[in-house]
């Protein structure tokens, strides 16, 4: 449990507060290269509480800013995009991609102020179809972040959800191994259907044996390793990792099967956006409905894009005689269900009220390690993980290792970045001499 001070520090991300001053220390997703177009209409954008406009130059580069027009406070929104810079509709004010004021066309040559007038704006860097931007401080931003899926040959798959509730709790289900296998799981399980050990939620031994656990800090954030027997002489094992500021790696598949990385970003308080990077694209799956929800129509609203159709207003669209016989939750589709638990919390979670148990140490570990972050920041200007890019080239999955094996170390080779990938039906054992696949 935490103290109410504590949850505020967590779950505040505004300009000013602890959490939104780490934040702005790391580069955050904002945009995909395909949400804007050269001279094409700004967009809304809001990140860590801000109220920001983005758009595209002629010659391609991005402007991200403070709707707000410096002049008179008309949002620029509602601005010209025209010969690579933004003007506003109400003076004819105009702004680069850097803020700088180029030109004040009302004002008299000899009262021009435009050199000593601004707009707050955040560069930007594209790579592989996702626009990252950096909110910091630092006149140098740091390296972008070696997510290995953004670093491959060809674009990752990108969806995006909006989700009405704080940032760490949507986070923190994603290091809950434990819900997978009720929240995602059927009504029901036949055992004599499910191979021992293997596969993504390793049911038939679920019955018998309950997960155990091991938690270790890591220089990129929190990994652990939850596993039960399998096979006689191993066990199945599930290795993720929380990641500064905001990142996941959940172990839905196995380990070196494809690369993914969630991200967590925070609209404001009380709304977040889902990131998921997937590559490579996982086909036929990534569109099946009982995996991706529809979709509301967008709009131009702040928070008018990415919004499912299953919501709190229609009870998730959740199905009581599936709920039953078929599914445990009732809820159509994985991220639906954990939208729905996150969600039901209310905005900002009370977690002066929760009990935490044995299989939450992932969660208390990456909140320790948040507050850590926080107080060096505040202490000593630093920032765990920033200037070591390549810290962020891990993976995450299932294998299954022999009993006596270490999770840590014995999942080492698999869990290195940039290495050959195994394909989506890879199974993967560590032995104690070299690697088999199988």
């Amino acid at each position: 449990m935490l103290s109410a001070s504590e949850n505020e520090t967590f779950c505040r991300v505004g300009p000013g507060t602890p959490m939104g001053n780490l934040m702005r220390q790391y580069w955050l997703p904002v945009l995909t290269s395909d949400d804007l177009d050269p001279d094409g209409s700004p967009r809304r954008v809001r990140l860590l509480g801000e109220n920001l406009v983005a758009f595209r130059t002629a010659t391609g580069k991005v402007g991200l800013m403070d709707h707000m027009c410096p002049h008179r406070g008309a949002s620029l929104f509602y601005g010209r995009n025209e010969e690579e810079g933004i003007r506003c509709i109400y003076h004819g004010w105009k702004f680069d991609v850097t803020g700088a004021c180029v030109d004040q066309p009302g004002e008299p040559e000899e009262h021009n102020f435009k050199s000593r007038v601004a707009v707050k704006a955040y560069p930007c860097l594209e790579r592989n179809g996702v626009i990252w931007t950096y909110m910091g401080t630092r006149k140098t931003p740091p390296p972008l972040p070696c997510v290995e899926a953004n670093l491959q040959q060809k674009p990752p798959r990108v969806d995006r959800t909006l989700r009405y509730c704080n940032w760490l709790q949507a986070l923190e289900g994603d290091i809950d191994t434990v819900h997978s296998e009720y929240l995602h799981g059927p009504a029901k399980v036949d055992v004599s259907t499910v191979a021992p050990g293997a596969g993504y939620h390793s049911y038939r031994n679920r019955l018998r044996d309950k997960l155990k656990f091991a938690v270790k800090e890591t220089d990129y954030g929190v990994s652990y390793g939850a596993y039960r027997p399998a096979e006689p002489g191993t066990n199945y094992c599930r290795i993720a990792h929380f990641l500064f500021p905001c990142f996941t790696m959940a172990p839905s598949r196995a380990i070196g099967a494809c690369l993914t990385m969630t991200m967590w970003v925070p609209a404001d308080d009380e709304h977040m956006i889902k990131w998921m990077l997937t590559f490579p694209d996982l086909g036929d799956r990534s569109r099946d409905p009982d995996y991706y929800p529809e979709y509301l129509p967008d709009t131009t609203d702040w928070l008018g894009r990415f919004r499912p159709v299953p919501a709190a207003l229609n009870d998730y669209l959740i199905d009581r005689d599936n709920q039953k016989s078929v599914g445990y939750s009732g809820i159509r589709g994985i991220p639906m269900q954990d939208t729905c638990v996150t969600e039901s919390m209310g905005p900002i979670m009370d977690r002066t009220k929760e009990h935490l148990g044995v299989t939450d140490a992932a969660i208390i570990r990456t909140r320790r390690r948040l507050l850590e972050a926080i107080r060096t920041l505040e202490d000593r200007g630093e920032a765990p993980a920033v200037d070591k890019p390549e810290l962020y080239a891990t993976r995450s999955g299932w294998c299954i290792l022999p009993s006596d094996v270490d999770w840590w170390e014995g999942s080492e080779e698999l869990r290195r970045g940039f290495s050959e990938l195994r394909g989506e039906s890879a199974t993967v054992t560590v032995l104690r001499e070299p690697l088999v696949r199988r």
